[in-house]
């Protein structure tokens, strides 16, 4: 009655409804764009040692708390020519002016070990005295500045570090507005009609620019990494659309089933708007999940996908009735030459006639569709999590030239060293790391390169800095972290009270991946045990509950294919945008699943209902089955197009993460909304018969209900031939029933 209730409530006060979100949208805006984002870079992982590490150096060396940058430059007259020599010494002088710089080490500094072997490139180091994300983005810009006046011809020089790539980071530009194009086209086609176009639009709009502005906002409470906003808003304007489409569509059947607007708004947010709160709750929990991984910028990237997917469901909610209100009868008005309403019959249907089809050879259809998704799924056995680095930047980047520079003139180590950071017990254990010097410079896979260890001013903490033989992303860099803390640092070490931790960001983001990897399994599982408890109590089954998780796992598995296929191994890599192949980012996979097992849930629960209202109607599974996808098939095609055209638009982008979401997004999304929908799900239902509603008594006493049909049906009936029609609502006056659009005429399938 709640749902009802506010319904009413909000079509009846439609213009308080949209003067509220319109004042919520122009004040939150102005206060965001006065108060401004504080993105960071930063992150911590707790309990691994790489973290270990890295607050024992926060403790003990102040003066390195500060992250560092890097002028990487390339002279072709070599960079100990005269010229190049007072050029670059000119450039490093103006750059420890800026502030927030606490010193530039010049390669050109008694022995310092910043040129090449062959005296063509060269490195001098930035020590900031914050870290890189709370470099000012002013202070970046002056620094490029910089290194733009100071470059001529036959004299390159890039900026490289944490805080450059931040920035850079920033001023990525995604693709928003071709998704909005493109989901407007696809509503266009679906419901023939300007007017019905752009509701969902409008909902999707506002809900998007609200939550980005409270998002923005709240970067000031918790932190916030750089690609959140964008991979939140990609998140909420595909739901957003999504959504408003869902409950469209049953108002427009209502309407066609002749109820009054009014009614029609009450009708669709008691039926679709409930499939809208489930699926977003199961969004949500799932997300929230991943808060047990107690990684700062993860649990930045879940509050704020969360924060949207909030928003959302509150505009559907709210917003949506009200504009509905506005359109009333007219929702239909402003339609385009030849995209009539289809009058056909709902058995007459192609989506019927499929389903039919299925239905006859369900077992070569199941067969057939999960050969293709278990064949999609098997790169992702392979996965190798990790997080991409500068070398995965595209050319156009300074940090991505400073990083090939790197790798040419040094060795593909240098851009990711590794810190042997050491606890003292007394200033005579540095002799301890004199002897792990001296044994890591016959080390396989070190470079024999190896500064004396750094004391802390107290004698009570020491580091020594090593560069791996191999790029961070490598297999042997791995291999390399994992022989120094199981073997050689204890060789030395052993016996001694001198502790030796393995750190810097190379062996952070391995650490990152591992533990990822090591909770994967528990969340999967965690979530697809939600899902079949939710499910359970919605349709009072066990066995559908069992098919939609295997499913679910499926379509999910063969996204997660995808990506490793393309961004791992480097199939169609030049079709996507990419230049270079990497390791999949050690979070995606768990954020994708929390993310799609929702958002499919979404498709289950509106194809499921249908069926499930059928087969309370007839008694016939089969039928059932077939009306049931003849009736959702359209809107559930539409939707995924939308998701996919949103979610597609953002490979685009330069931002390699973004990629990766965009691509498993919009495959899962279509994966799901054709193989598992039309081929696997009928097929499914088909061979399990009437066992698909079965339910133990004793299950049923104790398992509550969750209610996805209005409030009027009664759930738990026995299933029967509808005899007549249902009365209409007497508490509501209302002169026709808020179930008035039967599904299974005509009017449902009309466009």
């Amino acid at each position: 009655m709640r749902l009802r209730r506010l319904a009413r409530w909000c079509y009846r006060n439609r213009r308080a409804v949209l003067a509220m979100w319109a004042l919520a949208l122009v004040v939150l805006g102005t206060s965001a764009a006065m108060a401004g984002g504080k993105l960071t870079s930063k992150f911590t992982v707790s309990g691994v040692e790489s973290q270990k590490a890295i607050e024992l150096l926060t403790e003990r060396f102040p003066e390195m708390s500060g992250d560092t940058a890097s002028i990487v430059f390339r002279a072709n007259a070599g960079v100990e020519d005269p010229t190049v020599r007072t050029r670059m010494e000119q450039l490093f002088e103006q750059v420890a002016r800026v502030d927030n710089v606490l010193a530039v080490v010049s390669p050109y500094a008694p022995g310092a070990a910043g040129i090449s072997p062959d005296k063509k490139i060269a490195f001098a180091t930035i020590q900031f005295d914050v870290s890189g994300s709370e470099v000012p983005r002013h202070i970046v810009k002056e620094l490029q500045s910089l290194r733009e006046t100071s470059q001529r011809p036959g004299l390159q020089i890039d900026l490289g570090g944490t805080a450059i790539q931040f920035v850079e980071q920033q001023e990525l530009k995604g693709h928003e507005e071709l998704g909005l194009i493109a989901a407007a086209f696809i509503l266009l086609i679906t419901f023939g009609s300007v007017i019905a176009m752009g509701l969902p639009l409008i909902t999707a709009v506002f809900a998007l620019g609200t939550g980005m502005s409270i998002l923005w906002l709240a970067t000031h409470l918790f932190e916030v990494p750089a690609t959140a906003p964008q991979l939140a808003s990609m998140i909420g304007l595909g739901i957003g659309i999504d959504y408003a489409l869902f409950i469209l569509t049953r108002y427009r059947q209502a309407l066609q089933a002749h109820s009054s607007p009014e009614n029609a708004v009450v009708m669709a947010i008691n039926t679709s708007g409930r499939a809208v709160i489930f699926a977003s709750i199961t969004v949500a929990i799932s997300l929230l999940g991943m808060l047990v991984m107690d990684i700062s910028f993860v649990r930045g990237m879940v509050l704020a996908t969360v924060l949207i997917v909030v928003i959302v469901v509150l505009a559907s909610l709210t917003l949506l009735p009200a504009v509905l209100g506005f359109a009333g009868n007219n929702i239909d008005r402003l339609r385009l030459p030849g995209l009539r309403p289809d009058k056909k019959e709902l058995r007459e249907t192609i989506w019927f006639r499929w389903s039919r089809l299925v239905q006859r050879h369900p077992w070569r259809a199941a067969g057939a569709g999960l050969v293709v998704m278990v064949t999609l799924a098997i790169p992702a056995f392979s996965v190798k999590l990790g997080t991409i680095d500068s070398g995965n930047d595209p050319t156009s980047r300074s940090t991505r030239r400073a990083y090939d520079l790197l790798s040419e003139g040094f060795g593909p180590g240098f851009n990711g060293p590794l810190l042997l950071v050491a606890e003292l017990q007394n200033p005579q254990d540095v002799a301890i790391l004199e002897s792990l010097r001296t044994r890591l410079l016959k080390t396989p896979g070190v470079v024999p390169l190896i500064p004396p260890p750094r004391v802390s001013a107290r004698g009570d903490a020491a580091v020594l800095t090593i560069f791996p033989t191999t790029a961070p992303q490598e297999e042997g860099t791995d291999r390399l972290i994992s022989n120094l803390r199981n073997y050689t640092i204890p060789a030395v070490t052993q016996g001694t009270d001198v502790n030796v931790m393995v750190s810097g960001i190379t062996a952070l983001y391995i650490d990152m991946g591992h533990a990822f990897s090591d909770k994967l399994p528990l969340f999967i599982g965690a979530v697809i045990g939600l899902s079949f408890l939710l499910l359970m109590a919605v349709y009072r089954s066990i066995l559908i509950p069992l098919k939609a998780a295997i499913m679910n796992l499926l379509s999910v598995s063969a996204a997660a294919g995808v990506i490793v296929a393309v961004f791992q191994w480097g199939w169609l890599k030049d079709i996507v945008g990419i230049d270079r192949t990497g390791p999949i980012e050690s979070f995606l996979p768990m954020f994708l699943f929390a993310v799609l097992f929702g958002l499919s849930m979404d498709y289950e629960v509106f194809l499921l209902s249908s069926v499930r209202e059928q087969w309370l109607r007839t008694g016939d599974n089969s039928m059932a089955v077939a009306d049931g996808l003849a009736v959702t098939a359209r809107v559930i095609t539409a939707a995924a197009a939308i998701m996919v055209t949103v979610f597609g638009s953002f490979i685009l982008t330069d931002a390699r993460l973004l990629k990766m979401a965009g691509l498993s997004l919009s495959c899962a999304i279509l994966i799901d909304a054709t193989l598992l929908r039309l081929v696997l799900a009928p097929a499914a239902l088909e061979l399990l018969g009437d066992a698909n509603w079965w339910f133990p008594r004793w299950l049923d006493r104790i398992v509550p209900s969750i209610s996805m049909e209005p409030d009027d049906v009664d759930r738990r009936r026995t299933p029967r031939v509808k005899k007549g029609p249902t009365a209409g609502d007497p508490d509501e006056g209302d002169n026709h029933s808020e179930r008035g659009s039967d599904l299974t005429s005509p009017a449902g399938v009309s466009s």
